[in-house]
């Protein structure tokens, strides 16, 4: 990574001690961002100031401070954690016309069970369509769907079924009394726990949770996955592009960064192809608002 960090530095200036802060918008994890930030600034010589945001409304939160800071924008850079919010504020004009933003990376959206089930627990549904029968009554779990990649997640499944028959299985969904979680990681303690037979959830939050001892297990990509890149944009300013914005963004995106994030299951390899969801983005970005409200009543009356 050290190699690359030069290559890239040969393009920016001298090291000056008036160079001033990347301001970072980061959505990924921080404990995984972290220590990435603090190799770039080791060496590169460029701090990083990085603004998270909590679990329960993952990259919708920044989301929102991005647009409310349009006409004075404060952050250099996005480092979204999925694709839906990035393209939102490119059609807000909230990057650079030119060259943006760039996806790179995958985890997905899987179903998760307990790795030891008691006798009790069924066999593992063949669909989601499935989660909305009685036999799961009181025994699923997931994020609440209005941020993040469980937001992400209905909204494609809107657009893939049609709205009327999205409604049908939401309603259904919500009828059969899920567990409604603060994130992704509260469903994997909540299925690990036997509370939750079954769990809808993210990739990296099922490796984190293996890795910590706790006994679940991944189900296989189906139909209805849906697969999540991680995505960097360049944010819009009236001032001249600083530097360590563009080394920031091409370290971020580079090749030992996703090897980085892939040992540590923030990402996940690419294995073979698996037919997911391949959601149509400028339609589904035109339809936050009313899929957002019609979730919004469902699962928040």
């Amino acid at each position: 990574m050290a190699g690359l960090l030069f290559a890239l530095l040969a393009v920016g200036c001298r090291r000056s001690d008036s160079r001033p802060a990347v301001i970072l918008y980061c959505a990924q994890d921080q404990v995984f961002a972290e220590p990435l930030l603090a190799a770039f600034t080791r060496e590169s010589g460029w701090t990083v100031k990085p603004v998270f945001d909590s679990e329960a409304v993952k990259t919708v939160g920044l989301a929102n401070r991005l647009l409310a800071e349009r006409t004075h924008p404060v952050a250099d850079v996005f480092w979204g954690n999925e694709e839906l919010r990035t393209r939102q504020l490119t059609e807000a004009g909230v990057f650079r016309p030119t060259n943006g933003w760039v996806a790179f990376g995958q985890r997905s959206r899987r179903l998760v069970m307990p790795s030891q089930p008691e006798a009790a627990v069924p066999p593992p549904p063949a669909s989601l369509l499935d989660l909305t029968n009685s036999i799961w009554r009181g025994r699923v779990s997931l994020a609440l769907p209005l941020f993040g990649t469980t937001a992400t997640h209905f909204l494609a499944l809107r657009q893939h079924w049609g709205e009327s028959n999205w409604l049908v299985w939401c309603r259904a969904l919500a009828a059969n009394q899920p567990f409604i979680e603060e994130g992704n990681s509260h469903v994997i303690r909540r299925v690990a726990r036997g509370e939750a037979w079954i769990g809808l959830t993210d990739s990296d939050d099922i490796t984190a949770g293996q890795r910590e001892g706790v006994p679940v297990v991944a189900l296989p990509l189906e139909a209805l996955s849906l697969l999540i890149p991680n995505t960097v944009g360049v944010v819009a300013k009236s001032t001249p592009l600083n530097p360590g914005t563009q080394l920031l963004v091409q370290y971020l995106q580079s090749a030992p960064v996703q090897a980085s994030l892939i040992t540590v299951g923030a990402l996940e390899s690419a294995g073979s192809p698996v037919a997911t969801m391949q959601p149509d983005w400028p339609k589904l970005v035109r339809e936050i608002d009313v899929g957002t409200a019609q979730l919004r009543e469902i699962f928040q009356p």
